[in-house]
């Protein structure tokens, strides 16, 4: 038994125990959802409007006080996601007043979480073993080691660890990714000793400047040092229902993601991979999230693809993030957002279907260090054909870091049109008409 599972079984469990008799307050006759989002996240409006549609009391879970708290009796719970325990017992003391039929986790940070209170209430989730392992990088390629679709060689290290021995033991080229972060940060291709030593050094800098709890996994310092695969970058999304995928859709990456960072930019829907190819990625995401006990929930899965040959890179037990989702839109009338509801309900959804249409994202890259003063050419790209909106996610004024320091993007392109070639095209002539200030 993992030690998130046992404190689980030590600590939370007792108070549900104690609360099953507990007098709950209902405020309406629909069903209430729980929705752990981070003080940073671009998707709690995205959430918020799918609950209404839905006709949902939705509730939010957060590491930021919210302003109507103490107005509205029931709307906010303050979690800390690197406290598991003291968040998972105010989760399942909350559910004693306010019943809960759903629990979902919009990003990464509350994954845990999530699946904890989740698992202890008897709600619709990934399991918490699952969600334990896929969050740390090194037990995630542990557990796949040597598995259909996951033979690259790796090493798990720690950065307290000499990097003398350390290279001893690894192979050039290499990539070398921090077990605790997530969206390409602190991630590195090193092709020599040298190269790798600043990243080892880059990285240390990350991690101790950054503020980052260590969490109920203590895996700060953990890294995982993979072999750089070759190969076209496409991602996978998807809701697994009781061990069954239902594929939302897969993703081409066009702009090569060869390093040294791996920042992402554009993301296209429907890939333009063969059929062939398309259905052995949909059948190896199965039967991956299935090996690491990911059978209820979104997953978001990312792998390398050089022929014919598919390597899995990452497994997320969520959605995919930022604002990307919104190029997902389904027959009869949903948004992904809407999906993943109707999933932690315990309701099939695997009745809908893709619009059909091609649809794309611009992920907008910080150039540089420093202060944002301006983006220029805002309408300027709006009015390219095909371009559904132009989103500016930060702020004049604020302080920007590209990656793989920082984890920020300026915003996003959104673009629809009849064929993926069209909208990528979009997209690149859009982005030409943008330029950034900043100093």
């Amino acid at each position: 038994m993992s030690p998130i599972m046992r404190l689980v079984q030590t600590h939370i469990r007792p108070v549900l125990n104690r609360s099953a008799t507990a007098k709950k307050t209902k405020t309406g006759t629909s069903q209430r959802v729980l929705i752990l989002l981070a003080k940073t996240t671009y998707r709690a409006k995205a959430f918020m409007e799918a609950g209404r549609k839905l006709g949902l009391e939705i509730s939010v879970g957060s590491n930021h006080q919210q302003s109507l708290s103490e107005v509205v009796p029931g709307s906010s719970l303050l979690l800390d996601p690197d406290d598991i325990i003291t968040s998972a017992k105010r989760i399942v003391e909350f559910h004693s007043r306010y019943e809960l039929s759903g629990v979902v986790a919009a990003e990464d940070d509350f994954a845990i979480l999530a699946a904890a209170a989740a698992e202890s209430i008897g709600l619709v989730q990934h399991s918490l073993k699952g969600v334990s392992v896929v969050r740390n990088k090194g037990l995630m390629r542990e557990k796949l080691a040597g598995k259909e679709g996951y033979t690259i060689w790796f090493q798990s290290c720690d950065l307290s660890e000499d990097i003398n021995s350390i290279l001893e033991k690894i192979r050039f080229p290499c990539v070398v990714k921090p077990t605790s972060l997530s969206g390409s940060r602190g991630v590195t291709r090193c092709n020599n000793s040298e190269e790798f030593m600043i990243a080892w050094t880059r990285l240390k800098k990350i991690l101790e400047s950054g503020g980052f709890g260590k969490g109920s996994d203590e895996s700060l310092g953990e890294v995982v040092i993979e072999e750089y695969l070759e190969g076209r970058e496409v991602a996978v999304e998807g809701i697994m229902d009781e061990g069954r995928l239902m594929l939302i859709g897969i993703l081409d990456k066009p702009d090569p993601m060869e390093g040294p960072f791996f920042e992402e930019t554009i993301l296209i829907t429907p890939s333009r991979l063969s059929a062939l190819l398309q259905k052995t990625l949909t059948e190896r995401t199965e039967q991956i999230a299935i090996n690491l006990g990911l059978e209820n929930g979104p997953i978001h899965a990312e792998f390398r693809v050089k022929a014919e040959e598919i390597n899995l890179l990452e497994i997320a037990p969520r959605s995919i993030g930022g604002y990307c989702s919104r190029i997902f839109r389904f027959h009869p009338e949903s948004t992904l957002e809407e999906l993943i509801l109707r999933h932690s309900l315990g309701r099939k959804v695997d009745h809908y279907r893709s619009q059909g249409e091609s649809e794309g994202v611009f992920m907008l890259p910080v150039p540089k260090e420093g202060k944002l003063h301006n983006v220029f050419g805002i309408e300027e790209a709006r009015s390219v054909k095909g371009i559904k909106d132009v989103e500016i996610t930060l702020p004049t004024g604020a302080q920007v870091l590209p990656l793989p320091d920082g984890n920020q993007y300026l915003g996003f392109l959104f673009a629809k049109g009849e064929t993926p070639e069209f909208v990528e095209s979009a997209l690149r002539e859009a982005f030409s008409s943008l330029s950034v200030e900043i100093q």
